[in-house]
Formats: C-alpha cells, structure tokens, sequence
C-alpha cells in the first residue's frame, strides 16, 4: 500500500462520494467554531495594515466542508473587523491554500469557488462589513513533508486528518501477517502491533510538528482537529476501534462466504491510529515547539444524521446505513486498491447490517480530540 497514492476519498458529488457523506465532518469543523475564530481574531490583530495572512487547511478534501473552513475564516475576519469598526483601509488580503494528496477531487472543489464567491458577495452585500480580498489555490503533497517556504504562513488547519499514518508500519506490511484477522486494533490483535502502531504515530506527528514549526511565522497558530480515545490503554469497545472492529468482520463474512481471499484480509491493515489525548499533550511538550492555547475532548454520534443527545438509537437499520455510507465515503479508495472494486456493495451491505446489530447495545460515539497550538518563542 503506498498511502501517498491510494489513501484518498471517493471522489466527485455521486451517493457514495465524500462530497454527499461527509456531515460528520462537518459538525467537527462546526463544534470547533469557537477555537478557530479565537485563533484568526489573535493573528488578525496582530498583522499589519496591508499585509497579507496565509492560511493552509491541511487534508482539505473535497466537497463543502473544504470550502466551509474558508467561509468560517472569512467570517471570523469580518465579525472583528466590524467589532473594531475597521475599514477596508486597513484590512488585509487573505491567502488559502487547500491542501491534500494528488489523488483528492481537486476540480471539484474549483468548480465550488463560484459558488462560494457568490455567496461572500451576498453576505457582503446583505450586511455591508468589512471584506478583506481572498485568494484561493490548491497544493497537492502530503502534510508529511515540507510544503511551505520557511516563516511563510500564518495558520494551519487540519480536521479529521492526522489519524492518518504515512505508512502502515513496516513489520506489518511485511507479509508476517501479525494482526491477522484485524485491520486496526481489535480484542486479538497482539501488543506488538499496539507498539507499532503507536512508534508510527510518534514518529509521523513530531515530524508534523517540526515541519509547520520551520513553516510557521513567528507567533503562527495551528488548529488540529482529529479522531482520538477515551482511555490511554489498547482501544476500548465504542470508539473509533470498534468501529474498525466491524469492518474487519465484514471483510471476514465476505471470506467466509468465498468472495473474498483469506491472504487478501490477512495482508490489510489501516493506515491509522487514534491518540489519547495524553499521547498528543506529551508530543507536543515533549517536542516544546508549540505552546497548547487549547485542548479537549468531544464527542460524536458515529451516525452523520443524528444529533439528539438521546443514549438509544431509534432506528438501528436507518442509523447503520447512514454510518455504512459515511464510512465507505472515506475508506472505499483503500478497499478498491487492495481488495478490487467488485466487492464494495456487498462489503458496506453487510458493514450495515453488522452496525445496526450493533447499535442495539446503544449509541456508539467517536472521541474527537481538537488542540489549539501557538507557535512557541525560543
């Protein structure tokens, strides 16, 4: 598996495509809201008249929510310049960068920027504020390497993103088949593959860290928002590993009934890993890179469409297809390359039925962790 090449989501606006399935994503970026808008108030006061801020959203993907992280900025912008009662003599212009891997659905999201455009003219026009220029541009890479001149931007973004490794760690993708019978962490998978897993995620967020470090501006801010765990022990059941745990299952029903290879499940495994939030507070200390303005845990219904704060769910088969499409909206490129495509439909069928069955046992949540960092002064 090269991650850099086949670790992308489903492309295009069709049912199954990320751009229809990715609510929870978008109640993520909007359950952030106030961290975000803090960050862009502090940067924007900070700057210059005339000078221009450059924001990067960092995994942007495709879709609404790509452009949903560059109307937040722009209204955080709007609502302090109008706040100060500043005016256009004093705003600055403001850079974003979309960045994601080149596989991501880039046209389409340039085919939105019109209707983005049309709507910043409408709130213009509609409330009369203060509107600095915009630009907008794509920058494919991964966030896994440079992508910036050194003390060149001001704030990075990135949402349900650095869960993702680089790599599958080696001694997994080796042929040793180590976690066999699991694709992430599951109730048989072996310590050490917890080890590795864990080393991956090490070693891939301090090299995040230090590489927005070098491309930060003095006083530069980041906001991560990513999947996370509860417990600092191996996943528990009802986060994001069991989640996995289920996909796995379906694999192996799709096995069991001779649709799928046995070596073809044996040899996959997730890209992935969820920190607990004392993993990410000691990297970033550890590292003294960054000061933490910011950091909680929250928590979301695994179903896209379901925001009651009722413990039950009221309709498992609903509520499994909804977390089937949400699901296959991201990992279906991945399942595509290993397995081949002629296994979707049946894989997320069964996906359904085994979550609604799941659900039963009561609404499943994932942990959602989002940190608020500074760029620290040495």
């Amino acid at each position: 598996m090269k991650v850099e090449i086949d670790l992308r989501m489903a492309t295009g606006d069709g049912a199954n495509s990320y751009a229809t399935n990715s609510r929870l994503q978008k109640k993520a970026i909007l359950e952030t809201k106030p961290v975000l808008q803090e960050a862009i108030e502090e940067l924007y006061m900070s700057l210059a008249s005339r000078s221009t801020m450059i924001c990067a959203d960092l995994g942007c993907s495709s879709g609404p929510n790509t452009l949903l992280f560059v109307s937040e900025v722009m209204s955080a912008i709007r609502n302090y310049a109008c706040d100060q009662e500043m005016d256009n003599r004093h705003a600055v212009e403001v850079q974003f960068f979309l960045n994601d891997l080149p596989g991501n659905d880039f046209n389409l999201v340039f085919r939105s920027l019109e209707q983005l455009q049309k709507y910043q003219n409408h709130i213009v026009g509609k409330e009369n504020p203060v509107a600095p220029p915009y630009y907008v541009a794509g920058l494919p890479g991964s966030f896994y390497t440079r992508l910036f001149p050194g003390q060149s931007v001001h704030f990075f973004h990135s949402s349900y993103c650095l869960m993702w490794r680089s790599k599958v760690p080696e001694d997994l993708s080796s042929g040793t088949y180590l976690n066999d019978g699991n694709i992430y962490i599951g109730k048989t998978t072996p310590p050490i593959v917890v080890k590795l897993l864990q080393e991956q995620f090490k070693q891939d967020f301090e090299l995040f860290l230090m590489l927005r470090y070098t491309e930060l501006v003095c006083g530069g801010r980041m906001v991560l928002t990513f999947l996370s765990r509860k417990s600092d022990e191996m996943l528990m059941h009802g986060d994001v590993g069991r989640m996995w745990e289920l996909l796995a299952e379906a694999l192996q029903s799709l096995v069991q009934k001779g649709i799928v290879e046995k070596e073809k499940l044996r040899s996959f495994n997730l890209p992935f890993y969820a920190p607990s939030v004392n993993e990410v507070k000691a990297l970033i200390k550890g590292q003294g890179m960054f000061n933490i303005e910011h950091i909680r845990l929250f928590e979301s219904s695994w179903d896209p469409h379901d925001d009651s704060d009722a413990e039950a769910v009221l309709d498992c088969d609903q509520s499994g297809e909804s977390i089937a499409k949400s699901i296959r909206a991201v990992i279906e490129p991945l399942i595509m390359d290993h397995f081949g495509g002629s296994i979707i439909d049946d894989l997320f069928l069964e996906y359904a039925s085994i979550v609604a069955n799941h659900l039963k046992k009561g609404k499943a949540k994932y942990p959602v962790v989002v940190v608020s960092l500074k760029k620290a002064i040495h």
